[in-house]
Parts: C-alpha cells; structure tokens; sequence
C-alpha cells in the first residue's frame, strides 16, 4: 500500500517516472559520488535515489528517517530555480520530511563533512 505521500498526481505520474529513470542513468559526478557513500545502508538506513514523493522528485530519500537529501548544482541558484526550491522543501517539510541541501561542490570537496552532517540529522531521528 502507498502512503499518502508517496501518491503523484496521475496525471504526473508517468512524466515523473520517466524523468526519475533518466535521471538514475545519468548522474552528476557529486549524485554517482554521494550515491557510492549511501547505498548498502552504509549509514545505517536505507536510502532510495530519485523517489517520486507527490509531484516532486528526491535526490535521495530516507523514508525511515524522513530525510530527503538534495543535491544542488549550479542552475539551483537562479532565482526562479531559488523560489521553486524553496517551495519544494517546503511542501516536503509539510508532509514531516527534514530536507537537507549541499551544494555539489561540498560534495565533492567536503565529503567527510557532508556525511556527518547527513549521519548527525540520521541520528538525531526520533
């Protein structure tokens, strides 16, 4: 059975799909790398990659937890690109997810840091 959460608009639904597809297949470099230090419950829960969560689509989710992880590359911080993201994270914030940003760069660079942070929200999880 599906949660609410979980149910996209029909109308939506096979768009969202098909764009969650692609967007598994090609991966940004800070997705693929953020992904190898996920999966396998690495950090102790289970997280799914491009989940349809009502209309919108998270990078990576933990649905134990209620973690949604976002990854931003550059076009994120376009104003348009700024208020829709905004709106998404609070949406998701509605329906009891915590949502957390990094910048692709702090990915890359910083992954040590990225994780703690990811592994202190985990652990922080009632």
């Amino acid at each position: 059975m599906k949660r609410d959460f979980e149910l996209a608009d029909p109308l939506l639904y096979g768009l969202l799909k098909s764009f969650a597809q692609e967007n598994r297949r090609n991966q940004t470099e800070a997705e693929s790398f953020l992904w190898r230090q996920l999966k396998g419950k690495a950090l102790g829960v289970g997280f799914k990659r491009q989940l349809i969560i009502l209309n919108f689509i998270a990078d990576f989710a933990c649905l134990e937890k209620s973690l949604i992880i976002e990854v931003d590359g550059g076009y994120h911080f376009r104003d348009k690109q700024m208020e829709w993201d905004a709106y998404r994270t609070e949406e998701l914030e509605k329906m009891g997810f915590k949502v957390l940003r990094f910048r692709n760069e702090n990915i890359i660079s910083e992954i040590d840091q990225v994780l703690k942070t990811i592994q202190e929200n985990i652990d922080e999880y009632k």
